[in-house]
């Protein structure tokens, strides 16, 4: 792109298939544990909390914030998380500040990677994942919060006031 032209898209792009990243972003420090697989069901899950669960300090309690996909509450899933008490799922409503984290991680690797690259292959759209999560790691980057509580809750009686009074 030259400065100063507008960034040209496609409507038509050839779809070469798809893999499914799952994440696991450390609020703390901003370091991701990921997988990717070609499908989206317990099994595949299944195998990524075993990769958390070798990754994470044996000493260390494992809070994960999941959205409310099915694959996360399957019996095989339950039965896993049965067998390895330092886990905790906690299911969230879609738009959750703890969910959004990760969101706006998903966010700049699809700015990133994803939107301009080209990938011929699934292939190869998971091998430059997996190289732009191992570049992230080397230099991870929590992401920190710019507004207090007071701030928030200020934000939030204003609209709430607005929306009391809009007689409906």
């Amino acid at each position: 792109m030259m400065p100063g032209m507008p960034q040209r898209r496609t409507h038509d792009y050839l779809r070469h298939g798809t893999s499914s990243l799952f994440a696991a972003f450390n609020i703390a420090d901003g370091t991701v544990i990921s997988a990717l697989h070609r499908q989206h069901r317990a099994v595949e899950f299944r195998r990524f909390l075993v990769a958390i669960d070798k990754a994470v300090p044996a000493d260390l309690d494992v809070h994960l914030i999941c959205d409310n996909l099915a694959t996360h509450k399957t019996p095989a899933i339950r039965d896993w998380l049965s067998r390895h008490p330092r886990f905790h799922l906690h299911f969230t409503p879609t738009g959750s500040s703890w969910i959004n984290q990760v969101e706006r991680w998903f966010g700049l690797l699809t700015d990133q990677l994803i939107r301009r690259g080209v990938h011929k292959s699934v292939v190869a759209l998971e091998n430059d994942v997996r190289q732009w999560i191992k570049n992230w790691n080397t230099d991870p980057k929590p992401f920190v919060w710019t507004k207090t509580a007071e701030d928030i809750l200020q934000s939030l009686s204003k609209y709430i006031a607005k929306i009391s009074d809009a007689g409906h």
